[in-house]
This record gives C-alpha cells, structure tokens and sequence, in this order.
C-alpha cells in the first residue's frame, strides 16, 4: 500500500513539472509551426519572466498576481521585440541555420545581460502561492498548492489555445500561416503579424511557466532557464514538434518520466533517462507521438 501510495506522490510531482515542460513547449512548438524556426532563446525568456516577479513581488512588495501580469507584459513585448530586430531579418536567408545561430546568440545575449544587471548570486524566489496543502489518504499524500494551481494553469492554457486557434480569425490565420505562408500572404493575412503574434503568445506562456517553475524550485539565476528551456524542446519533439496537443502530452510525459527516474532509478541519471526516452520514441516514431510526416514539395 505504501509503495501505491509514494507511486501516486511521485506521478502527482511528476505531473507538476511536467505541466511546466508542456507550457514552455508550447512555445517552441507554436513558433516552429507558424514561423518554421526553433527559438532557442526561449529558455530564457522564461529567466527574464521570473526576475520580473521577483523584482516586484519579492522586491517591492507587489500583489503575486499583478506581478505576474507585468511580467507576462513584458515578456510579450520582448517577444515580438526579438521576432522583429533578431529573426524577421533572415525570415527569407538561405540558410535555416542563420536562424539557429541567431537565436543560440540572443540566447547568450540575454543570459549575459542578466549576469551584468543581477550579478551571478542565485536569488531566493518565494513562491507566489500561499495557500495549504491538501492531504489525501488519511496524510500519506500530500499535495501542495503549486503543484494543483500548476496542473489546472497547463490544463486551462491548453483548452484557451485550442479554443483560440480553432475558434477566431486571429487562429486561423496562424493555421493559413502554418500551413503555406504563400497561399496565406494572397488571401490577404498579414504573416509578419500572425507571427508576431506567435512569438507574442509564446512568450507570455513563458514568463507564467518561469513563475510556476521558480515558486517549485525557489532558485533564480542568469542559467535558470536554459535546461528548462531544453527540456520543454525535447517535450515538443517527443509529442510531435508543431503539435499544440503533442506539446501538452510530451510535456506531462517528460515529467513523470524524470520524476520517477529521480526516486526509482538515480537522480543523477534522470536527466540521461529522460534523452534515453527520446532517442528510443524517436528511432520509432521519428515524427514524435502526435507529429504528421510532412510531404516536400519538389
């Protein structure tokens, strides 16, 4: 009954960080799917969004909530500020590794920023929810508060961006846009915008995961970002890289499987187990758990 039980504990941990993943990883795979790029920088976008909430929150004393909202402001104006100085650029360049290097560079730009602004002291986050734990099983499992208000978060940005997608014109230009930025530009959608947008979306999503993920690990530094960041892009590729619903399930996947990994197996290992994983879904579904096979045009 105790094994049940510290069973039932660790999925319900592993469900949080995997809620986390799979916010973050709808960013990169809402980005790949319209603007056909993998924003690197994303990772840390999601550094910038949790120093906001601990500059205001922590800092000055702000309402959790109203820092949150500034912060998830903020990070959508650098969002569309990256998408139009950095990428939109070498939207046309021949090669899709100019992309790539430019956001590795952003990456570092932001991060050595961060380093000269805050220094390389890791900073104490306090969590921005302060309600009790719930208790089941008589006390055996508990359940934090971050842990549900995370869950229900991932649960609720993942039926709004469906609904937003599927059910408005702003929606389903992204699909035109997704689907031949051509086709889309002659009836008369504007693609710059509709990408804009993407990036604008995508980076508010980041600055909520940075909140949730550093009020779970209450450590904030310059690097925060980057192996989160990692991990959601695996999150994206293992559910089917440009899938909002492959998003959502790769990132509940990775985890559970990086908790359970941490408390069955090794903690110093989870991080290899969970590549491990990859590498096997992909030798046997290449294009993830919900990716489609794409048809080239010649």
């Amino acid at each position: 009954m105790d094994k049940i039980l510290t069973l039932l504990s660790n999925l319900v941990n592993g469900l949080q960080l995997g809620s986390v993943y799979a916010i973050i990883a709808l960013g990169y795979t809402m980005v790949y799917g319209i603007a056909k790029m993998l924003n690197f920088a994303h990772g840390d976008i999601i550094m910038v969004g949790a120093y906001v909430v601990f500059l205001l929150f922590v800092g000055q004393g702000f309402n959790p909530l109203l820092a949150l909202v500034i912060s998830i402001a903020a990070c959508t104006v650098m969002g569309i500020l990256i998408e139009k100085i950095a990428y939109k650029p070498l939207r046309k360049a021949a090669s899709p590794l100019a992309v790539l290097i430019t956001a590795i560079g952003v990456s570092y730009f932001l991060q050595n920023s961060a380093l000269l602004i805050f220094g390389s002291n890791s900073k104490t986050f306090s969590s921005i929810i302060n309600l009790p734990s719930i208790k089941l099983a008589g006390g055996k499992i508990t359940i934090t508060a971050i842990s549900l208000v995370t869950i229900i978060t991932c649960i609720v940005i993942m039926i709004a961006l469906t609904t937003f997608i599927n059910k408005t014109k702003p929606g389903q230009a992204m699909l035109a846009v997704a689907e031949d930025k051509g086709a889309a530009t002659l009836m008369g959608i504007n693609v710059n915008k509709t990408i804009s947008l993407t990036f604008a979306i995508g980076s508010g999503l980041a600055a909520v995961a940075g909140a949730l993920y550093c009020s779970t690990y209450p450590i904030l530094s310059p690097y925060t970002g980057a192996m989160p960041g990692i991990k959601a892009f695996v999150a994206a590729v293992f559910g089917g890289i440009g899938s909002i619903p492959g998003a959502f399930i790769g990132g509940l996947l990775l985890g559970i499987i990086e908790i359970l990994a941490k408390y069955y197996i090794s903690a110093q290992l989870s991080d290899a187990i969970v590549f491990g994983v990859l590498i096997v879904v992909l030798l046997v579904k290449p294009t993830g758990i919900l990716g489609k096979k794409i048809q080239e045009k010649v």
